[in-house]
């Protein structure tokens, strides 16, 4: 089991009278078993026979900056529990609905604890919660009402919540591994993370930091605020001290404008950012040249194109759409909450409560191939179930999401050493 980190866990459990509620004695209105799980077929069932278990979803869809990463997340999602329930359900006895249940937060946290507000009685779990900092502003009433979660995040803070299943190694790993890298191929002596406020970008700061001081090199940090006219600061700061690698942790925009005008301003150092950083729409920016000779991008998976069977059958899935690696995520991101609901409905305990509880026994998950199986261990301590490995990609114009790997899953030492004893941004 997770040790929790800071708010102590506070159990809140409904009094559900009869047992029936959660063994479905209790036909309760529209044929209720639980929050969230109905005896009546979901709406777009493939066999109405079936009860249904309705997920959340709570995304970036219209004017966040990650919104051309989370559109595809959520159809990739839709679309993955669609393939579920065609191939029979959960437990041969429930469908999944991820449709009734969409909202958009505008990566805007009041926003998202607004919209969460409005459809958290009727949803079993989270399909999707987006953004390190959204969801931080849930957190609490998802531990409280033992809400399940999938986020569309990976900050090192959900290591210590039972509640939100992660998939992938988090934004700290991943900037240690960068820093690793990065010495191998570019023998840095300076490094800077230019990056986001919040448990995003200073998650991969603090990683950053960490991996900086454990080999030697100056390190310095900048925060940024969103949006690609709000980069003067940083490109300045860049320009002005010429550290060898930066570690950028930003949205795609973001990341153009900040590459593009510090590599027009005669930067010639080397930039690596975390996955969020990308887009392929950047390959017809104007600062499609800076990019191409000045940055890669990390990641926590394979791209789009990647040879395994988790990605054939998303492509399968997903016919016909333009390749975007936040339908790779999104897919990805699935498989854990598969697995515990799976588990839950074998248990018999057909609950928020029992759900969890199945999370907690969950040692590996079967990704097909999309992660290594240990990436799915919720039921180990922090800092022995922290999934380490990471990507790095450049880009490459001929790949359907731009980019293409150039060192497969590896762990640095700096991420192998590291002790996972509390989220790493708070350390910055």
């Amino acid at each position: 089991m997770k040790v929790r980190y800071g708010v102590t866990f506070v159990a809140v459990v409904a009094l559900l009278s009869a047992c029936g509620v959660i063994r479905g004695d209790d036909e309760g209105s529209k044929g209720a078993v639980t929050t969230g799980v109905t005896r009546e077929p979901c709406p777009l069932a493939v066999d109405k026979n079936k009860g249904c278990i309705y997920l959340g979803t709570i995304s970036d869809l219209t004017q966040g900056p990650f919104a051309a990463l989370a559109v595809p997340i959520t159809d990739a999602q839709k679309a993955f529990w669609k393939r579920v329930n065609t191939a029979g359900g959960i437990g041969g006895k429930y469908e999944v609905d991820v449709q009734a249940y969409v909202r958009d937060n505008k990566y805007n946290p009041e926003v998202h604890r607004q919209v969460y507000n409005e459809i958290k009685d009727k949803v079993l779990g989270l399909a999707q919660t987006l953004g390190s900092p959204t969801t931080a502003a849930i957190i609490g009433d998802l531990k409280a009402n033992n809400v399940v979660s999938a986020p569309a995040s990976w900050t090192s803070a959900w290591e210590f919540e039972d509640v939100i299943v992660e998939s992938g190694a988090n934004y700290c790993v991943e900037a240690m591994n960068s820093v690793d890298y990065a010495m191998e191929t570019y023998k840095p002596k300076t490094v800077m993370a230019v990056h986001l406020a919040g448990d995003y970008g200073a998650d991969a700061a603090a990683g950053a930091k960490v991996a900086a001081e454990k080999n030697g090199l100056k390190f310095t940090a900048v925060e940024t605020p969103p949006g690609a006219t709000e980069q003067g600061r940083a490109i300045t700061e860049i320009t002005k001290n010429k550290p060898d690698l930066v570690i950028l942790t930003t949205g795609p925009a973001d990341a153009a404008a900040i590459v593009g005008q510090s590599a027009a301003a005669g930067f010639k150092g080397r930039f690596i950012g975390t996955g969020p950083t990308w887009n392929p729409a950047l390959l017809k920016s104007p600062a499609a040249p800076a990019l191409k000779a000045l940055y890669e991008q990390s990641s926590p998976g394979k791209p789009f194109n990647a040879d395994t069977p988790g990605h054939k059958a998303m492509r399968e899935a997903l016919t016909g759409v333009t390749p975007n690696d936040g339908y790779t995520s999104g897919w990805v991101w699935s498989y854990p909450l598969k697995a515990a609901l799976e588990k839950m409905v074998a248990s018999g305990d057909i609950s928020r409560k029992g759900l969890l509880a199945a999370v907690k026994t969950l040692a590996t998950v079967d990704y097909e191939g999309m992660l290594p199986p240990e990436a799915g261990n919720f039921s180990g301590d922090p800092n022995t179930a922290t999934f380490r490995q990471t990507l790095v990609n450049k880009l490459d114009e001929t790949a359907p999401t731009g980019v293409t790997t150039v060192k497969d899953f590896f762990i640095g030492p700096t991420a192998q050493a590291h002790a996972m004893d509390g989220p790493c941004y708070a350390k910055l």
